[in-house]
């Protein structure tokens, strides 16, 4: 089976072929560099590396962008909270990403264009779109047309029509920037200078450029005028994404993106993640608690990429716990290689890859393809367990060796890694006996059905690197 994606555009899952043989321009709407990254972005940034290291695996060359929006109302709003500057705010923020991704295990785009260092770009597309008519100034702003634009709407499947009767009753006709406008759903592309606001030069006078254009420009500049595969958070789908297509295209005549991916949001115990409810959590806030990024990475992995995820403490401790399985299993051959006498030729199954393939090919289905990761982790930590207890095992050492590098490659995929010197990092202060004598505490206050003493125990063991396995054997537990 070929690779068929879902495609925003077209509403429909479709077969994915690029624009030149062999080769993948994509471009991932990156963060605006405001504040720590959240659970929304830990999300979003583990779905495009997953999907681009995997076209990498199927033979794809893919050139990657993922851009910082470094200049925006949000950035100049935390520069006066602190009393800082525009350039130190991003600045700041920027690093605390690659902070954040490096924990994750994100690998790094090849290139990430800021939309400051791309204002010519940005002023040739607007000078472009004011002279084929889509754009207009007025009163030192810069508006796009959106009436002039006759695709406007395809990709959200909104009409200007309904938006403006939806809208009719809540138009502020009163309001500055309304009366700058032709029609009330023009958007700005070049912004007058404010006063103490950053400001550039321009035909039009100094200003700033408008959120949308940036996007458009950065990937007109760095991958041309048609990419494959533009990706984002779907709360992008309109009308940032919408409005790129109508800049874009408008002054090219050719579709900006032949594919749109959008990822589904994030939850956390089924709300919208706010501040104002308490349940903002940023990556490092979650990283620090003590649970372990590959955890995380699998958490995400585990979903279907375009739905809705909620995050809760049970769904992040059955991560936790798939992790560990998956994490033994790959370092199997670090610990029983040599009493197995393993060439270390590279070996693999390529029925399992197979597999693997043909469930990932189905619009990115990685839930799909952790099945067979966790059948072979499955086996392998079977095999595990009677060498340590029986001191040989029956399985030819060949089998396991094929077994263990066909997990490493497929896991290596979804970016999940283990390294022999990790268990070393793992908190030993617990005595075996004592945490046999917290599972027996645990075990009595289930059984008076004391489920609060019950979870806390669960968590102080998990927070000291010891992780549960309830079953109807009983209760399993390892470090790590």
């Amino acid at each position: 089976m070929t690779l068929s994606i879902y495609n925003t555009l077209t509403r429909r899952q479709e077969q994915f072929t690029t624009v030149e043989p062999g080769k993948v321009k994509m471009y991932y709407c990156g963060v605006t560099v405001y504040d720590y990254c959240h659970l929304g972005h830990a999300r979003a940034c583990i779905v495009w590396d997953v999907v681009r290291r995997y076209l990498q695996f199927i033979g794809y060359d893919v050139r990657y962008i993922q851009n910082f929006t470094d200049i925006d109302d949000k950035i100049l709003k935390r520069a006066r909270e602190e009393d800082s500057s525009m350039e130190v705010v991003a600045e700041k923020y920027i690093q605390a990403y690659f902070e954040d991704m490096s924990r994750l295990g994100i690998k790094e785009a090849d290139e990430y264009p800021r939309a400051t260092h791309t204002m010519n770009g940005i002023q040739r597309l607007i000078h472009d779109l004011e002279h084929k008519g889509f754009a207009y100034p007025s009163h030192g702003d810069v508006y796009y047309a959106v009436q002039n634009f006759a695709e406007y709407g395809k990709l959200s499947g909104r009409k200007l029509e309904d938006m403006q009767a939806g809208a009719s009753e809540r138009v502020n006709v009163e309001d500055a920037e309304y009366q700058k406008k032709r029609y009330p759903f023009d958007f700005a592309l070049w912004k007058s200078a404010k006063p103490g606001e950053p400001a550039w030069e321009s035909p039009w006078g100094k200003g700033r450029p408008g959120w949308h254009i940036e996007c458009s420009a950065m990937v007109r500049d760095r991958l041309g005028d048609t990419i494959d595969i533009h990706a984002g958070g779907a709360d992008l789908i309109f009308p940032h994404h919408e409005n790129e297509i109508a800049q874009s295209e408008a002054v090219t005549g050719k579709p900006l993106a032949n594919y749109w991916l959008h990822n589904g949001m994030v939850k956390v115990d089924g709300e919208k993640m706010s501040k104002s409810l308490g349940n903002f959590i940023t990556i490092r806030q979650l990283l620090d608690r003590g649970v372990d990024p590959m955890a995380v990475r699998l958490f995400v992995m585990m979903a279907q990429y375009r739905k809705p995820i909620d995050f809760t403490d049970d769904a992040i401790l059955a991560a936790t716990n798939g992790w560990h399985t998956i994490k033994e299993a790959l370092l199997f051959g670090h610990q029983h290689g040599k009493k197995l006498e393993w060439d270390e030729s590279n070996q693999i199954q390529n029925s399992e890859i197979e597999r693997f393939q043909e469930a990932v090919n189905d619009d990115f289905n990685f839930p799909g393809g952790l099945v067979i990761i966790f059948e072979l982790a499955k086996e392998l930590n079977r095999e595990r367990n009677i060498i340590v207890h029986q001191g040989k095992t029956e399985t030819p050492a060949n089998e396991l060796l094929q077994k263990w590098q066909t997990l490493i490659t497929l896991a290596e995929v979804l970016g999940l890694t283990a390294k022999p010197e990790t268990e070393n990092l793992v908190n030993d202060s617990l005595s075996d006996v004592y945490i046999e004598e917290l599972i027996q505490q645990r075990q009595t206050a289930r059984k008076t059905k004391n489920f609060a003493e019950s979870d806390r125990i669960r968590d102080e063991l998990l927070t000291k690197g010891v992780t549960l396995i309830d079953s109807k054997e009983g209760t399993r537990w390892h470090r790590g």
